[in-house]
């Protein structure tokens, strides 16, 4: 698929907790919406059993990580955030999540989504938590076949949402399967702002700078950009 044979002016970003769209995909949604595309996120749970600090209640927790996502959001130019309100560590990929994602693509039809890869990730195991492979499979079904099904989730047509097929897939965090780069070097900037606002996710973290530039920096390299250039990584299909 070129670009000139798919056009996509709305993008929905998919990922199982705060945070998870700024680690992978922060700089390419920053250069989406620099270049005037209309960006929107799901996020799945709240991240109600994530934070670093045990004097904060786990009560807190979830109203505090949607906070910070939202402030990320802000950072690379996305206003739109819309969280599921599953818990935290126990995702599984059920038909009432299927059913739930593929509502959100039938409200916002995009024409191109981003989302985390439900296939395990070997190389880099932290890429693959449970709640993330299974925030992938349940989109993937979501995207092909249920959205674009009007016989599926036949409530979702009771509430006068209409089928709607999603053209071109986005697979977060592929490894050797990537397929297309992005160069984040010139929006980097704005990718460390983002995941600063997660504060109670980063604030711990010494060198996060660092860490970023170390990943980005091999993507770049497998990407064959020149030495300092910075890249995110993605295997985009064609599901139209």
């Amino acid at each position: 698929m070129t670009d000139n044979e798919y056009v996509v002016e709305r993008v929905l970003v998919v990922v199982a907790h705060p945070d998870d769209a700024d680690f992978g995909a922060a700089g390419t949604i920053a250069t989406f919406t620099d270049a005037g595309l209309e960006v929107s996120y799901c996020i799945v749970t709240d991240g109600d059993a994530g934070g670093f600090d045990p004097d904060v209640p786990r009560s807190e927790i979830g109203g505090i990580r949607q906070q910070e996502q939202r402030a990320a959001a802000k950072a690379v130019g996305v206003a739109d955030v819309v969280f599921l309100g599953y818990p935290d560590g126990q995702l599984e990929v059920t038909l009432d999540l299927r059913r739930d994602i593929s509502r959100v693509i039938r409200q916002r039809r995009p024409h191109r989504v981003l989302l985390q890869s439900p296939e395990r990730n070997w190389e880099r195991i932290h890429a693959s938590h449970p709640d993330h492979l299974a925030a992938g499979e349940a989109t993937m079904s979501a995207i092909y076949p249920d959205a674009r099904n009007p016989f599926t989730h036949l409530e979702l047509a009771e509430e006068g949402l209409e089928a709607w097929t999603v053209g071109e897939t986005w697979v977060m965090s592929t490894g050797a399967s990537a397929n297309r780069y992005i160069d984040v070097t010139d929006v980097f900037p704005r990718k460390v702002e983002a995941l600063l606002a997660h504060e109670s996710q980063t604030g711990h973290m010494e060198d996060l700078d660092g860490m970023l530039r170390g990943w980005l920096g091999m993507n770049a390299h497998a990407a064959g950009y020149p030495e300092g250039r910075l890249a995110e990584a993605f295997r985009v299909i064609d599901t139209r």
